[in-house]
């Protein structure tokens, strides 16, 4: 169905806010390069208007805090066709673009700034040249989706294309606009399968979950996560909503960025938040926040957008941080939570079977 948004203004008889559009097509596009956040509060625009080549220009490119790329296209006056075939040919062109060519695309967007530093500062971490335009995105905003659309973008997301439609819908009260944003596809689960680029290799994926657990802030700890029983995720719902691929029985790989993956284990319950989390103590179960803790789970606890979120998990096996296991060829990204379909996953959990011996007693394998 179509996406429609209504927005009523409360009262005793409460009534319909009227549609409206805006003065012009391009302001859309220059509110959204003054506040991205429009768009997501996951991404950091990069681009705006850069040649394809292929005789066009994108009309925005973001880059996510796992230094994926997020080719941004209006529908404008565009038919369904027509959109969705140029957003794929540019998404032909992004997928090839090499670090220092995106390096340059942001010095043109952003003159006299570096991509590196302005990334660390937005999202707190270094960006990793290697895990740069490992992957992309497709997103379509439009005023209104219609039918033919819905099918198209369903059919290509049914089949791996990582794409999806954000809609934008303008209403009017007094003298002012407001703008409303829903998305086709809950961008949850759309962001939890990671593929290669598009000419790479593809295999279905192999059951295993891979989780990035990053204790180089001191906001969590893996000692917590092993002494509890647990995963955790947070800082902003681009981090802690892949949590929300994991159910009980899962078996889940966990690696620290900055030494190597650490531990195997099952899930045993759904993702909670801090405030709702429960951990096992001698005195019986108490809240992670009252519970002895190196990490500072407290910091955002009230905050449901960068609150830490947690799943229980049995340890089936777990090293220390100082001897993580890593060697060259490994699969490693910054999603908390994915399911990835490369060859280079398989690689790496037949790998990892033979480090961590005490989960190949615990499994039977």
């Amino acid at each position: 169905m179509p996406i429609h948004t209504a927005i009523w203004k409360v009262a005793q008889q409460p009534e319909p806010l009227a549609e409206s559009m805006l003065a012009k097509e391009q302001l859309l596009e220059e509110m959204i390069v003054a506040a991205p956040r429009l768009l997501s509060e996951d991404w950091m625009l990069i681009g705006r208007q850069e040649e394809t080549g292929f005789g066009g220009r994108i009309d925005l490119l973001a880059i996510a805090p796992d230094g994926s790329l997020v080719l941004i296209e209006l529908k404008r006056d565009r038919t369904p066709r027509d959109v969705v075939a140029q957003a794929l040919d540019y998404a032909s062109w992004v997928e090839k673009l090499r670090p220092e060519e995106i390096a340059a695309i942001y010095g043109r967007f952003a003159k006299g700034q570096s991509l590196a530093a302005d990334f660390q500062k937005r999202f707190g971490q270094l960006l990793d040249e290697e895990a740069l335009n490992h992957t992309h995105q497709i997103i379509i905003v439009a005023s209104a989706l219609d039918d033919s659309t819905e099918r198209i973008i369903g059919y290509l997301s049914d089949r791996d294309i990582a794409i999806n439609v954000l809609c934008f819908q303008v209403f009017s009260t007094g003298n002012d606009q407001l703008l409303s944003r829903s998305w086709l596809i809950d961008p949850t689960t759309a962001s939890g399968t990671i593929l290669p680029p598009l000419s790479g290799i593809r295999e279905p994926w192999n059951g295993e979950y891979y989780c990035s657990f990053g204790t180089s802030d001191g906001g969590r700890s893996w000692d917590d996560a092993v002494k509890y029983g647990f995963i955790s995720a947070g800082g902003g719902s681009w981090y802690s909503k892949t949590l929300n691929l994991l159910n009980p029985g899962d078996r889940v790989w966990v690696k620290d960025p900055a030494y190597g993956f650490i531990g195997v284990g099952r899930v045993t319950g759904l993702r909670q938040s801090a405030l709702e989390f429960k951990v096992k103590t001698p005195e019986g179960k108490i809240s992670i926040l009252d519970a002895p803790t190196e990490g500072k789970y407290k910091e955002n606890a009230n905050d449901p957008e960068k609150s830490e979120y947690f799943v229980p998990v049995h340890w089936l096996d777990t090293l220390p941080l100082m001897k993580a296991f890593s060697e060259i060829g490994l699969f490693g990204i910054q999603h908390s939570v994915c399911r990835p379909t490369t060859p280079k996953w398989r690689y790496t959990v037949d790998r990892l079977k033979t480090v961590f011996t005490k989960f190949n007693q615990d499994e039977g394998e």
